[in-house]
């Protein structure tokens, strides 16, 4: 994959760039780092510049993130609520629960939304419950793209800084995926533990 990532990016410059992380966006298994790192590689010896290869991964985010947005917005809380009460009580979730999610997210889910734009897996998949709760979508574009050009920067500067050593950064990237994976296997581990525990309790 990371060879047919490179090449497209070669091959087409900018619009390639922007192309490779839209559908990062949408395909989260397609790695943002190799294209960032790669991209910012190859401003060292092609025409591209870092700032021309910022924007372009820029705006690939920002279109992808308003894709799953979209499908957030078609899911919505309502639709989640008519398949819990046909499901819920199989699944053990009470309308309750959909409504808590909700509400914590209308209240927490602009920064929720720009912290988890540095978060591998996470950074794709956090548009979808941004859509479902109706988050207004200029706020959500707003600190969709302020968290996604932090991430864009940092790792097209690097990528261009080290030059052919672009790889070495990958490796290191894939370490903090990995752990950032752990992570979030263990807590959603946990949060379904204390949740079946305080069903179980309540029943």
């Amino acid at each position: 994959m990371e060879n047919w990532i490179t090449d497209i990016m070669e091959q087409f410059g900018y619009i390639g760039i922007l192309l490779m992380i839209a559908l990062e966006n949408v395909f989260p298994p397609i790695p943002s780092e190799v294209i960032l790192t790669f991209g910012g590689f190859m401003t060292t010896y092609t025409n591209l510049t870092v700032p021309g290869v910022i924007i372009a991964a820029t705006i690939g985010s920002v279109v992808g993130a308003v894709i799953l947005y979209g499908i957030g917005r078609l899911l919505d809380v309502e639709r989640l609520e008519k398949i819990v009460d046909r499901w819920g009580h199989i699944l053990r979730v009470k309308k309750e629960d959909i409504r808590k999610a909700d509400a914590w997210f209308d209240k927490y889910g602009y920064w929720t939304v720009l912290f988890c734009r540095m978060i591998p897996l996470i950074r794709s998949l956090i548009s979808i419950p941004a859509g479902m709760s109706n988050m207004k979508f200029g706020m959500f574009l707003l600190f969709t793209t302020i968290g996604t050009l932090i991430w864009n920067i940092i790792l097209v500067s690097v990528g261009a800084a080290v030059g052919d050593s672009w790889g070495n950064i990958v490796a290191f990237m894939d370490v903090y995926s990995n752990i950032a994976y752990a992570v979030i296997a263990v807590a959603v581990i946990a949060f379904l533990f204390f949740f079946f525990r305080k069903r179980r309790k309540s029943a």
